[in-house]
């Protein structure tokens, strides 16, 4: 068991290494999207619904380093997920979203509400044109899911306790000739659900 506990330690202390020599964190985040490097096979690490990393059945404690492994995150044409540096793409397992939004606050500008968002592993992001939000209705008990694109393909799902706050500040709209429960952030309208299925999102 100690032996494999070191195993365990030496590959994530390796994979590490290799991330920390492709991110400069002067220049922010890293240029992923335009490294084409060869595919190098899967590796054992995951994400959990609940934003938790786990590398070989374990979770990743250092803050640190799950930061460090977020900024070579890329999501590809094929759906899958991958570490990326210049030299290597390894794949890896995300159970949900690869971030977890967990922190909201409103503005306003220009008369306009503006809904900024902070992740688990520090992104920033402000719904609107540029950073969009969608929801769905999943599970059998049919619970509200908000999604907000952070970068590239990636995106957060919303935690539970900031998605109350944010459905607090929704509203009925006219979307297409149809009454809309939908919420507002940086002059764009993102719609929710049908208004009449509203009484369902409340019980």
């Amino acid at each position: 068991m100690a032996d494999d506990r070191l195993d365990k330690a030496g590959d994530a202390a390796g994979l590490a290494a290799m991330i920390a020599r492709a991110a400069d964190p002067k220049r922010g985040l890293p240029p992923v999207d335009r490294w084409n490097p060869p595919f190098c096979g899967d590796i054992d690490m995951e994400i959990r619904a609940d934003g938790t990393w786990f590398y070989m059945g374990t979770p990743i404690g250092r803050e640190a380093l799950v930061r460090l492994f977020s900024t070579v995150l890329r999501r590809d044409e094929d759906g899958k997920t991958y570490l990326v540096t210049p030299v290597e793409k390894v794949g890896i397992r995300v159970e949900d979203a690869p971030f977890l939004a967990v922190e909201m606050t409103r503005t306003e500008r220009n008369g306009e509400q503006v809904l900024t968002f902070r992740t688990n592993v520090g992104d920033i992001a402000e719904a609107g044109p540029e950073h969009q939000l969608r929801f769905e209705i999943a599970g059998e008990r049919g619970e509200l899911k908000p999604y907000l694109h952070v970068r590239g393909r990636l995106e957060a799902l919303v935690s539970r306790a900031v998605m109350y706050d944010l459905v607090e500040l929704g509203e009925v709209v006219e979307i297409e000739a149809k009454a809309m429960f939908a919420v507002r952030s940086g002059g764009v309208v993102f719609p929710v659900m049908p208004a009449d299925e509203l009484e369902r999102l409340s019980q």
